[in-house]
């Protein structure tokens, strides 16, 4: 081989190995961007994590008396996010709050299998509070604040919208207190209400959820 014709195919080795460097170069700046730019939130977006002393009553009555059953200890954490949208004046409030229905405590161990067992606690284990929105962004000042917002809860195997009322508010610790109330039935989820003694006792298919998110806002 001439010695001309081995310089030129050093040089394009070499122009190949520069070409490849700039790219380098070029590229990892762009994927520190694009990492940088999915760990962002969007605009208008704040994240609202659900702390794990979270409460939840489901209350109800039966032909002879009333019974409110708990989850007194929210197992894990979740997290919300709400955002502004900026042509309409509805706010977006996105997540799920996931319940083990096996948390449930009546106080009083037959009405807590019964209810349990209703629920169909073994084939599906979680009730989802799945949040849409909310009528207006709260202004989360020490004085409780009314507000409404869409949510859907499934349960047993079942998917249904309500409209949720709110009170909220924020602490002296900057904790975020939202209560939120709904009557829902039995039969929205295409359960029977439980009966015992052949039906002598009787549950109504009311009951009234209430539940009690604890957040804190992270910037």
């Amino acid at each position: 081989m001439k010695i001309s014709t081995w310089l030129y195919f050093v040089n394009k080795k070499e122009m190949f190995h520069k070409n490849i460097y700039l790219i380098w170069l070029l590229v990892l700046p762009l994927s520190g961007f694009w990492a940088s730019a999915q760990s962002k939130l969007p605009p208008d977006t704040k994240k609202w994590v659900v702390s794990e002393n979270s409460t939840l009553s489901v209350n109800g009555t039966t032909n002879i008396n009333k019974f409110s059953c708990d989850i007194l200890a929210y197992d894990q954490t979740d997290t919300l996010l709400v955002t502004r949208n900026k042509t309409n004046k509805e706010i977006a409030l996105s997540g799920i709050v996931n319940l083990g229905i096996e948390s449930f405590d009546c106080h009083n161990i037959m009405m807590t299998h019964d209810l349990r067992k209703t629920l169909k606690a073994k084939q599906f284990p979680k009730l989802r509070i799945r949040f849409l929105s909310l009528n207006k962004l709260p202004n989360l000042t020490l004085q409780p604040e009314l507000i409404t917002g869409l949510v859907n809860i499934e349960l047993a195997g079942a998917s249904k919208r309500f409209e949720v009322n709110y009170h909220i508010y924020v602490d002296g610790q900057n904790v975020i207190h939202l209560l939120g109330l709904r009557d829902i039935n039995f039969t929205d989820f295409n359960l029977e209400p439980p009966t015992k003694l052949g039906g002598m006792i009787r549950t109504e298919d009311k009951l009234v959820v209430n539940f009690h998110l604890k957040i804190k806002a992270i910037d």
